[in-house]
């Protein structure tokens, strides 16, 4: 951001705060503008999560990722010594989410939101229990969920796995007068998360030229972007085609 205005895909959810004051702070100090955590979540399930905070003040919020590919946590199970390969899906709880549809706002553990699903092509004469085992014992990744650690061969992951769909739902639960239950509910269904977060990134550089043409500097969340600046479009495109 020193050097041009940059987009990015950052996604440790918990560091974004910190990361947000560097690169903003680098970034202004040239007149750059940097787009970060850019993509589906971080990103557009962000905006969704901020839009249902502010139309419905003190509703309950859940989000429900799945069934798809956790990049992250593939490459948490690949470092395992006797993997060869291993893809980490992630399995939102049925049962958790037709709860929240039925109007009620429970408190969730993770485990009762999500599992996890691990195919794991493992090293010949490798120890398999061991692997299933630091597999679901891993802290920040696996052990706060039931984890199902499946074996299979180079061939079945090839044939089976060798695309990374994703997706999930954000869901925000409140009330409106007294008792007038309002749910609002946005779903993402993505047959390739790379994909689909490039689009995202596309759009969220165009963003970054109009802010910047605009004289505008600094660091920006999806949140943080008038949604027009996203556009193809002209403004008065999108007034008379979506407005």
């Amino acid at each position: 951001a020193r050097w041009y205005s940059t987009v990015d895909s950052f996604d440790t959810h918990a560091d974004i705060p910190d990361y947000f004051r560097k690169m903003d702070t680098a970034a202004k100090e040239k007149g750059h503008v940097a787009v970060i955590s850019a993509g589906w979540d971080p990103g557009i399930f962000s905006l969704e999560r901020v839009l249902g905070d502010a139309f419905l003040p003190g509703s309950k919020g859940y989000t429900f990722w799945g069934i798809g590919v956790s990049q992250g946590h593939s490459d948490a199970a690949r470092k395992i010594k006797g993997v060869i390969d291993a893809r980490s899906y992630t399995h939102p709880i049925d049962a958790a989410i037709q709860q929240v549809r039925g109007g009620r706002t429970p408190e969730f553990t993770k485990r009762e939101m999500h599992k996890r699903v691990v195919y794991v092509v493992a090293e010949d004469g490798a120890n398999q229990d061991k692997i299933r085992k630091a597999i679901t014992s891993m802290p920040n990744y696996f052990s706060d969920y039931d984890t199902e650690v499946i074996f299979i061969s180079k061939e079945q992951m090839a044939k089976e796995h060798a695309v990374y769909p994703h997706g999930g739902f954000v869901m925000t639960s409140g009330t409106t007068g007294q008792k007038n239950k309002q749910i609002i509910e946005y779903r993402c269904q993505l047959a390739s998360n790379p994909g689909f977060t490039g689009s995202v990134l596309v759009a969220c550089a165009r963003a970054a030229f109009r802010l910047k043409a605009a004289g505008h500097k600094g660091a920006y969340t999806m949140p943080d972007i008038p949604p027009a600046l996203y556009s193809p479009h002209s403004p008065n495109d999108l007034r008379s085609r979506y407005t």
